[in-house]
């Protein structure tokens, strides 16, 4: 089964990118985002900090409304030299 499959769009869809932290990542990754799904709720975006600090995990909670959509905003974050890891 693919994910067409198991996701019925339009759907609330979670886009998470860890990086290294810095002040900017959390809008930064966000950015990225608001370039496939430009209406998204800000107040949907959390940040968190791994244990020792050194990596920032950014959450986007986004209404995403294809298949298409998604595989654009993951092969921006695959492309960002910022963007160490898509979960």
């Amino acid at each position: 089964m693919d994910a067409q499959e198991i996701l019925s769009f339009p759907c609330d869809f979670p886009v998470k990118a860890m990086g290294n932290s810095a002040p900017d990542f959390a809008e930064h990754v966000a950015a990225i985002v608001r370039r496939h799904a430009p209406g998204f709720n800000e107040a949907a975006v959390s940040s968190r900090s791994s244990s020792g600090g050194k990596f920032t995990a950014v959450t986007v909670m986004i209404q995403a409304t294809s298949r298409a959509q998604l595989e654009a905003i993951y092969q921006d974050f695959h492309q960002d030299e910022r963007v160490l890891y898509v979960i």
